[in-house]
């Protein structure tokens, strides 16, 4: 048994988890472009605007990073988690510019269980985000690993 909240059994296709919203400054920006992406587009918001982004951009894996801290907080913490074996896609459909407030869900799209260890089960999932305008800048495809309830 667990005390955590979300287990295998928990997800079942078709639910679909809120993911809540999160402001975008262009601090943090600035702040992840300087160590992991610094393309001018993500460190100036003039060279922000002369690209094809029309201001100052999060870098796409900046908004993988969002994404991943607004999961976490939504449930992730919370499950019995054991992590992904990969990710099927990750697609950045719109720039996440400053100032832009992010709100997204998780959907759950198949789930099976694993056959070499009974206690654990496999989820897929369709992560979206959407800025504040509900234009979606991203959409993820992967599957969880996650501990069940009970075995068998």
């Amino acid at each position: 048994m667990t005390d955590k909240r979300w287990a295998y059994e928990d997800f079942e296709v078709g639910a679909s988890i809120p993911l809540g919203s999160k402001l975008v400054t262009a601090e943090e920006i600035i702040e992840f472009a300087s160590e992991f992406d610094p393309q001018p587009m993500h460190l100036d918001e003039e060279a922000g605007k002369a690209s094809i982004l029309g201001g100052l951009s999060a870098s796409g894996w900046h908004t993988c990073a969002i994404f991943m801290r607004m999961i976490c907080d939504a449930y992730l913490l919370d499950s019995t988690s054991q992590g992904a074996p990969g990710v099927d896609h990750v697609k950045w459909r719109k720039p996440v510019l400053a100032g832009d407030t992010l709100t997204g869900r998780s959907t759950v799209t198949a789930r099976r269980l694993s056959q070499s260890r009974p206690a654990l089960g496999f989820v897929t999932f369709r992560f979206e985000l959407f800025n504040q305008n509900g234009e979606t800048v991203f959409d993820m495809q992967n599957t969880g690993m996650f501990l069940r309830r009970a075995a068998g």
